[in-house]
């Protein structure tokens, strides 16, 4: 049976697939042209991230499916609920890449909270002719240390970020729709571990008492975030999205940054990837990164391995 990865798929994943009999394409096939590829080459199993979508189309589309994998958590690229009602199996990898993410949560709040963004693009424009000017502008830095993150979307990644923020020594606070509470338990190196237990809170006492805020939501109808709900923050909140475009309004964000209510954010997402807003991408205020939250080696090896796992377990055995 054949695989075709379209976005990729990690060594060990390619690996396992083939002891067991499969063969895998990694060939990346235009989106306009995946259904004649699969239907040419008898495709079995499609793998996606979040660049390729399988939607009804595709799917009505490619009888020889049988599975439809998504590398990572959010599922908004795939008809999830159509491929279910052919018979096709929908596998994603939801705990994979929940500590890649989490890490990358604090690089933008790392970034933001000492000027990295900004200082990054002027010290090599600067750095040697207006160093001291330099060093005054990016001297107020903010310790996260006894800080409170808000994390709204408590799962996996909410879990794994308020791991790292209580390692910190931030206070948490949460707030989720369908988790009540949680129970993150804290490793180090030498095997001993701490846990906390986590009761989740109205939103709205999330945004009133946060000093950071980091969302881990799926992609939904409406903004999450947006004017009502920056009124409701604290003076100076910083802002991170790791988890899907368009669950901020980024007019009102932008907005917001320049009235100096948000002191800065961190964007992995957009709403118009892969061409993000040029206002966006041009304030001093938002550090940026194009969407790689899962894209660690060490992620992509456990995706590509869940994946296999999952697949051989369908269609061997």
């Amino acid at each position: 049976m054949k695989v075709l990865a379209n976005d990729g798929i990690s060594d060990s994943g390619i690996k396992a697939l083939e002891a067991a009999g499969f063969e895998v394409i990694t060939t990346k096939v235009a989106q306009e042209q995946v259904a004649n590829f699969i239907n040419a080459n008898q495709v079995s199993v499609v793998l996606v991230r979040s660049a390729t979508k399988i939607k009804q189309d595709i799917i009505d589309a490619c009888p020889s499916l049988k599975i439809i994998g998504r590398g990572g958590v959010g599922m908004d690229n795939i008809d999830v609920a159509h491929a279910k009602s052919k018979g096709i199996h929908v596998i994603n990898t939801p705990a994979s890449s929940s500590e890649s993410v989490a890490e990358l949560v604090f690089a933008h709040l790392f970034t933001g909270v000492r000027f990295l963004h900004d200082s990054n693009r002027n010290m090599p424009l600067e750095g040697d002719s207006n160093f001291n000017g330099l060093k005054k502008a990016y001297a107020n830095g903010i310790e996260l240390r006894g800080k409170t993150i808000g994390i709204i979307g408590f799962g996996r990644i909410g879990q794994a970020v308020a791991k790292m923020a209580l390692g910190l020594g931030m206070k948490v606070i949460a707030s989720d729709k369908f988790v009540k509470d949680a129970t993150v338990q804290v490793s180090f190196y030498n095997g001993e571990s701490v846990s906390f237990s986590i009761a989740t809170e109205p939103m709205e006492s999330v945004l009133q008492n946060a000093d950071f805020i980091t969302l881990h939501v799926p992609a939904q109808e409406g903004y999450v975030l947006s004017k009502p709900e920056f009124n409701l923050m604290k003076d100076n909140v910083g802002i991170v999205n790791c988890a899907r475009g368009g669950v901020i309004n980024e007019v009102d964000l932008v907005e917001a940054l320049d009235h100096g209510k948000v002191l800065f954010a961190g964007l992995d997402v957009f709403d118009n990837e892969p061409t993000p807003a040029v206002q966006l991408l041009m304030h001093p205020k938002i550090s940026l990164t194009p969407h790689i939250g899962a894209a660690t080696d060490e992620a992509q090896d456990r995706i590509g391995t869940e994946l296999a796992e999952q697949i051989i377990n369908i269609l061997t055995k």
